[in-house]
């Protein structure tokens, strides 16, 4: 590429710009210096959390296991070694920064996981120098349970105050100038705002728009001079840039004019800047994708599997643990459940349905026999309010969910969750599926006793779209925000939220 044709511009020629608010630049370098001296004093308060809990942990042990009281200075120096490390490791891969991009749970997820790290390399290091023959391991472990709650609440506690003054604009994370056309600018800088990313100028892309709908060939010719006038402008462009101290460049272009844009991020490699680049035709399909290496060549994941074999095995141990906990503690009131339903009205205790499980493959669902009627494929019809095919009890069991009990052994032969999307009678699916385009990924994860939908009001008769739409919307959150602390929390309001006997009846 020739740089020397870069220079040859009139001095009189102006490059259109447009500012994405007055002042940005000003505002940007304050908010962005703000929000490295909070990161700054997150780390601190990490640190200070993580060797107050690691000390604390070994001195209770000492008295409440040997029952001695411990020199109080024996284990300052361990505690300051397992907060510096703590230190390190979340500076050396880039924890802090992350509260900026990172959802809550990821965001502990990777405090944790760098707990571990942190005692591996502990571990190994008293071993290495000897000292550890004192230490025991009762101590390491109840120092490192300690840590991890002292790192998750004070990241909670910084996610806490941070990430509202970022989504309000209090503080800047990152100042960024956008090439391209005026609108595409304006969408792009209110989509990344709320990630604390400040637009502190726009222009408009330095070259003619060749839009026209013509033959290819024509198009391309188009484009080969709009590619060439790129050159001819590009260093106003970076001049104008260069002041700007901006931390990232973004073009903003249609499929058209990709070599113009290739030949302007040339240009602008002159500059110390991060530049990227946006097809606008594909900007939301690149919001959920990932630059991937797959094996020898480098890909666009657009979907990913919503949990990776170790998440799976972890949500798997959970479930066989809670169902076999869940059915030894209420195999009792299991038996007088079944009693009663026998003594109601006649016919069998269980109601065996088939619906859609994981991978969309069907599954036949236990509940407690609440109605007088067993339907199930096509014959299904949904129950409404004062549905005279509902017995007595059966109005008790489904207001209260018991008659969803039965599903703990869905749990134990693998063929359900205790958390996930619930499953619907096939005949609802083969509806649905056809009106609601995402309506079939609440089948890549196992479907659930309980979930999100439901635990936020939306269960019950889906007597119109919108009502799917909602439960749909909810599932699909759940499916890509999945953590077993999610988990916990769905099961606990479960129990104890009103929402949950929404529309139950």
């Amino acid at each position: 590429m020739n740089y020397a044709s870069f220079t040859n511009l009139p001095a009189s020629t102006k490059l259109p710009a447009h500012s994405v608010g007055d002042g940005a630049a000003t505002s940007a370098r304050v908010g962005r210096g703000r929000l490295t001296a909070l990161l700054v004093e997150m780390a601190a308060t990490e640190f200070l959390f993580v060797a107050i809990a690691a000390y604390l942990a070994a001195v209770i042990h000492h008295h409440l296991i040997l029952q001695q009281s411990p020199d109080p200075v024996r284990y300052i120096g361990e505690s300051l070694l397992i907060s510096t490390l703590q230190f390190l490791v979340s500076v050396g891969l880039g924890q802090y920064s992350r509260i900026l991009t990172q959802p809550r749970h990821l965001f502990l997820w990777n405090g944790a996981r760098s707990v571990f790290l942190v005692f591996s390399i502990f571990i190994s290091t008293i071993f290495l120098l000897k000292i550890s023959a004192d230490y025991s391991r009762a101590t390491v472990m109840v120092q490192a349970v300690s840590v991890v709650l002292a790192v998750l609440c004070a990241r909670t506690l910084w996610f806490a105050l941070l990430r509202p003054a970022i989504a309000a604009g209090l503080i800047g994370a990152r100042r960024v100038i956008l090439i391209g056309d005026p609108a595409d600018c304006m969408r792009f800088s209110a989509r990344v705002m709320a990630s604390g990313i400040r637009t502190i100028r726009s222009f408009d892309f330095p070259a003619v728009r060749t839009r026209s709908s013509a033959a290819a060939s024509r198009r391309a010719a188009q484009v080969r001079r709009g590619a060439t006038h790129v050159l001819r402008d590009a260093s106003q462009l970076v001049a104008h840039c260069r002041p700007l101290r901006a931390d990232d460049i973004i073009i903003l272009t249609s499929h058209q004019d990709t070599p113009a844009a290739l030949a302007l991020a040339g240009a602008l490699s002159d500059l110390p800047v991060d530049v990227h680049f946006v097809p606008v035709e594909s900007i939301d399909l690149m919001a959920t994708s990932r630059i991937n290496q797959f094996g020898n060549t480098v890909t666009m994941r657009i979907f990913q599997s919503p949990l990776t074999p170790l998440h799976r095995a972890i949500k798997r141990a959970f479930d066989v643990f809670v169902a076999i906990a869940g059915l030894i503690l209420l195999s009792p009131f299991l038996v007088i459940v079944s009693i009663a339903i026998k003594l109601d009205s006649r016919g069998p205790v269980l109601f065996r349905q088939t619906r859609h499980g994981y991978n969309n493959e069907p599954i036949r669902v236990l509940k407690f026999r609440t109605m007088t009627v067993m339907e199930d494929g096509n014959d299904f019809k949904a129950v409404t309010r004062h549905d005279p095919r509902v017995t007595r009890l059966g109005h008790l069991l489904r207001r209260s969910n018991i008659d969803e009990l039965p599903q703990l052994f869905n749990v134990l032969v693998g063929s359900m969750s205790i958390v996930g999307p619930r499953p619907h009678a096939t005949a609802h699916n083969e509806v649905f599926v056809h009106l609601i385009a995402s309506f079939s990924r609440r089948h890549s994860v196992k479907p659930g006793i309980t979930g999100w939908a439901q635990v936020n009001g939306y269960r019950g008769q889906t007597d119109t779209l919108e009502k799917m739409q909602r439960r749909v919307e909810h599932d699909l959150f759940y499916i890509e925000n999945w953590s077993l602390l999610l988990d916990l929390k769905i099961m606990l309001m479960t129990v104890f939220s009103r929402r949950v006997y929404y529309n139950a009846y």
